[in-house]
């Protein structure tokens, strides 16, 4: 099997939120474990020069809203004229929102909807056409989530977008191998890894505000059980190097939420019902 050296060593990536989170620890790997140039995209302007300064030259700072489709393509112009084919893309940029599906603000849900699932077509439709036509092997990631092959109540729009990210990586996977292009295309489902994502997430303005709120408590308190982000981005850049297609980050979680997915379908079972909170005493014992 290659090494993560062999396959990406030197070559120059695109990361869209580069700042925090998995795509930091992303950004550190590559940059500075991997000596490759970074061209390191986040719309927070400071979080984006931060990561720059920490690692130093190899890695680029860019301020771009992945939502605004014509500014992405304005990137990967530059990218190209400037630094040459794109070895790696890596579509991790990504929001949180949490309530009740009839709470959520509209706003939050387009939100979710253009950052999550747009921002990920955008990379592809921009940095695609120039990564086929240089005839280069080269990797597309799409950042997906555990999210994607499970459901979780009062946190729909972010599952949903999930759930979208995943197919999308399905077909552009097929559509790759329909046309013979050299490009390795994979799906990460990572599992909890540290990042802002719960704090910085959306929440809801009327109806039930204190469910929305204790979700994100419950969420908050979890992530003192996550993975490191550089742990996880050795492990997302290593399955990378040997072409996987779902990578992980928590095997056997993940692994296992396939397979209770994969049950439920064949079984033409509906989710497991979580207790309600409407419900009488006696009948949510």
């Amino acid at each position: 099997m290659p090494t993560a050296q062999e396959v990406f060593g030197g070559g120059l990536a695109v990361v869209t939120g580069a700042g925090a989170g998995i795509g930091a620890g992303l950004t550190r790997r590559l940059a500075g474990d991997l000596a490759m140039t970074v061209i390191a995209v986040d719309v927070d302007a400071q979080a984006a020069h931060r990561i720059a300064d920490e690692l130093g030259e190899r890695v680029v700072p860019r301020v771009v809203d992945v939502r605004d489709p014509d500014a992405v393509d304005r990137l990967a112009c530059q990218v190209e004229e400037e630094f040459g084919p794109v070895r790696l893309l890596i579509n991790n940029a990504g929001v949180e929102q949490f309530g009740y599906l009839w709470d959520v603000p509209p706003l939050n849900w387009q939100r979710v909807v253009d950052v999550n699932i747009s921002g990920v077509f955008h990379g592809i439709r921009a940095f695609l056409p120039g990564m086929i036509a240089a005839g280069r092997r080269s990797h597309v990631l799409s950042l997906a989530s555990i999210g994607a092959v499970t459901s979780v109540p009062l946190q729909a729009p972010y599952i949903m977008s999930k759930h979208a990210v995943l197919a999308m990586t399905e077909c552009l996977y097929q559509e790759i191998a329909e046309i013979g292009a050299d490009i390795a295309v994979s799906a990460v489902l990572p599992g909890l890894v540290e990042s802002n994502i719960f704090s910085a997430a959306g929440g809801v303005e009327s109806g039930d505000v204190a469910a929305a709120e204790a979700q994100r408590k419950r969420m908050l308190a979890v992530r003192e059980q996550a993975m490191s982000a550089d742990e996880a981005a050795e492990n997302i850049v290593a399955q990378a190097a040997r072409g996987e297609f779902y990578i992980v980050t928590h095997p056997e979680v993940v692994h296992a939420a396939m397979s209770a997915r994969a049950d439920q379908l064949a079984n033409h079972r509906a989710p497991v019902p979580h207790r309600s909170r409407f419900a009488a005493p006696e009948q949510s014992r």
